[in-house]
C-alpha cells in the first residue's frame, strides 16, 4: 500500500470534517453578517497558497457548495484547500485576523505609547481588520482629519497627500488602495498605519461620552503644554524655559518630519545653542546657495502647517503675552524668530525675507 496515498486520504478526510464543522458554526444566527462577505475578506497579504479561484466567492456560496465540488475546482490542490479551510476558520472568529499589529508610536490620545512598541507591519492587515479601522474613523467623524497631521513621520508620506483627508480612503478596501496609481507599498503602508494609530487610540472611547479625545502628534502636545505653562504663571519664563518647553520639541518634530540636518540648520538659525547664525554663513558652511537654505526653511514651514495648524495663533499669543509682561528682549526675540521660521508671514515678524535676515 502506498503510504503517501494513505496520508493524503487521511488529510483530505480531516479537511472535509473541519469544513463541515465550520459550516455548521457559520450557519448559526450570530454569523449571519458574514454570509455575503467574500472569502478574501479574511486573507492576509502574507498568506501563501491562497485558493485564488475561491477568494471572490461569498461565504454563503461556499457553504452551499459540496466539499467535493470545491476540492475539484481547477487550480485548487490539497494545500490550497487547506488554506481555504483556514480562512473559513478565521471567519468564525470575532476578532479580525491581524488585529494585533505593532502599535504605532506617534499619536497621543490618553497616554504616551510604550517605547517598546515594534515596527508596524502592513502585511498583517486583512480587509476585515481594515474595515474595523475605517469604522472607527467614520464613527468618530474624523474623515476631515489630514493624513499629514496624524502620520508617524512626514518623511514617509509624499507631500502631495499631506493634506489629503482620511475620508479619501475611508470608503475604499485595501485592495482598492493598492491598485490606485502612485500608491506603492511605502505610501499604502503609511495610510494603513495612520488608520491603525487612530483606531488604537479611540477603539475603547465611547462616541457619546462626556469627555472627548483629541488626536495630535505627541511632540506638538508637548509644545502646547509648554506654552500653557508660560501662561499659567505670573513670572516671566526664562529663555532656557522657552527653549526647552517650546523650541526644542518643535526641532524634534522637524527631525522626525524633515531630517536631522535641516533641524540642525533651524537650530542654528534660531540661536538655540549660541549666537543666531546668518543665512549667508549657513549657506557657505553647507556649500549651497542662500536660496537653497530659504527653500529648506519653506519645507519646514510647510511641514509645520500640516502638523500644527493652530501653531501660528498659539505662538503669536505667547509672543503678545511676553510683550505684555515686558519680558527681556532675548526672550521675545526667540519666540519671534521661532514664528518667523515655522510660520512665516505671521504678525509677530518685523524683519524682511520672512524674518530671515541674510
Amino acid at each position: 500500500m502506498n503510504l503517501d496515498h494513505v496520508s493524503a486520504s487521511v488529510q483530505a478526510f480531516k479537511l472535509k470534517s473541519e469544513f463541515h464543522r465550520l459550516r455548521n458554526t457559520l450557519l448559526q444566527a450570530e454569523f449571519v453578517d458574514r454570509m455575503d462577505r467574500p472569502l478574501g475578506y479574511w486573507a492576509l497579504p502574507v498568506d501563501r497558497r491562497l485558493p485564488l479561484a475561491l477568494l471572490g466567492r461569498t461565504i454563503r456560496e461556499l457553504l452551499d457548495t459540496p466539499f467535493e465540488e470545491l476540492s475539484a475546482t481547477p487550480g485548487i490542490g490539497q494545500k490550497k484547500i487547506g488554506t481555504f479551510v483556514e480562512l473559513l476558520g478565521r471567519a468564525t472568529n470575532h476578532v479580525p485576523p491581524g488585529s494585533s499589529p505593532a502599535k504605532p508610536t506617534d499619536l497621543r490620545a490618553r497616554e504616551r505609547p510604550s517605547r517598546s512598541a515594534s515596527v508596524f507591519d502592513p502585511s498583517t492587515v486583512s480587509e476585515a481588520l481594515w474595515e474595523q479601522w475605517r469604522d472607527t474613523i467614520q464613527r468618530h467623524g474624523l474623515g476631515r482629519e489630514r493624513l499629514g497631521r496624524l502620520a508617524p513621520s512626514l518623511q514617509s508620506l509624499p507631500t502631495v497627500i499631506w493634506n489629503t483627508p482620511l475620508s479619501e480612503y475611508a470608503g475604499l478596501t485595501v485592495a482598492e488602495i493598492r491598485s490606485m496609481k502612485t500608491h506603492g507599498e511605502k505610501r499604502t503602508r503609511t495610510i494603513l498605519e495612520v488608520f491603525c494609530s487612530v483606531h488604537l487610540a479611540l477603539s475603547h472611547t465611547p462616541v457619546q461620552g462626556h469627555l472627548d479625545v483629541r488626536l495630535a502628534p505627541r511632540l506638538i502636545v508637548d509644545v502646547e503644554r509648554g506654552i500653557a505653562q508660560c501662561f499659567e504663571t505670573a513670572n516671566v519664563p526664562s529663555r532656557n524655559e522657552l527653549r526647552d518647553r517650546v523650541v526644542r520639541p518643535l526641532l524634534e518634530q522637524l527631525r522626525l518630519d524633515v531630517s536631522p540636518a535641516v533641524a540642525k540648520l533651524v537650530e542654528g538659525r534660531l540661536g538655540v545653542a549660541g549666537e543666531r547664525q546668518p543665512v549667508r554663513h549657513q549657506s557657505r558652511r553647507l556649500g549651497v546657495t542662500r536660496a537653497r537654505v530659504y527653500q529648506l526653511f519653506e519645507i519646514c514651514a510647510a511641514a509645520m502647517a500640516v502638523r500644527w495648524p493652530e501653531g501660528s495663533f498659539r505662538l503669536r499669543s505667547l509672543h503678545e503675552q511676553l510683550k505684555r509682561q515686558s519680558a527681556p528682549a532675548d526672550r521675545i526675540d526667540l519666540v519671534r524668530a521661532t514664528i518667523n521660521i515655522f510660520f512665516p508671514g505671521a504678525d509677530a515678524t518685523d524683519e524682511g525675507n520672512n524674518g530671515q535676515a541674510s
